[in-house]
């Protein structure tokens, strides 16, 4: 519950734990993974965090296997119930495998009216959905979107967003240095020290210092 932040005021609180370890919930969501979509959609309102976190996990397994028809539900499902994906795990686990999948070849402008969502779940979901076209070398939403959320005041989506600009770096360096370049003196420290993790130090104190 500490690791979770569910004390009063944090972002997790009032999030319930049965203490079960992920591993355990992943051999669970292969031994169960016939289990139908009325069952893991109902899962998913659990008022425990693991087993939010298996429904989501097997949404996803199934999502990956399933007919153009299903993933259309499972997509809506999970747009439908984001109240209940409310920690960053349940978000990271799922965000990229479902939304990102489901709208990689479709219209994204839901994920621009989640970035601007006064709940930070929903803005976690937009960066991490942009996870899966990172994936298949596609950047511009994830810069667009990480270039709203510039003045964010969460730092659990300054990770966010630096993560996925350290991602875009890896697979091509000249665009992430070139949003740096433009952005890196108003990014917020913890986002900037994401993006610039695998930098070499020197590069690395050039950005903190303010004299890349």
């Amino acid at each position: 519950m500490r690791y979770f932040k569910t004390a009063a005021g944090e972002y997790g609180h009032g999030d319930k734990f049965l203490g079960i370890r992920v591993p355990v919930i992943r051999q669970a969501v292969r031994k169960y993974k016939d289990a139908s979509l009325v069952t893991a959609e109902s899962l998913l309102k659990s008022e425990y965090h693991e087993i939010r976190l298996f429904a989501l996990l097997l949404l996803v397994s199934r999502y990956a296997k399933s007919s153009a028809e299903e993933q259309d539900r499972i997509y809506q499902n999970y747009l439908n119930n984001t109240r209940h994906i409310n920690n960053w795990d349940l978000v990271d686990s799922s965000a990229p495998r479902i939304v990102g999948a489901y709208l990689d070849d479709k219209d994204k402008s839901i994920l621009y009216q989640l970035a601007g969502s006064g709940s930070l779940w929903q803005r976690r979901i937009a960066v991490m959905a942009t996870f899966h076209f990172i994936g298949n070398n596609k950047f511009d939403d994830a810069l667009r979107i990480a270039e709203l959320l510039l003045d964010d005041r969460e730092d659990l989506i300054h990770k966010a967003v630096g993560w996925m600009l350290r991602e875009v770096g890896k697979r091509d360096l000249a665009t992430e240095v070139a949003f740096l370049k433009a952005h890196y003196k108003m990014m917020p420290r913890t986002m900037l020290r994401y993006a610039i993790e695998k930098f070499s130090e020197a590069q690395r104190q050039r950005y903190l210092k303010g004299k890349a």
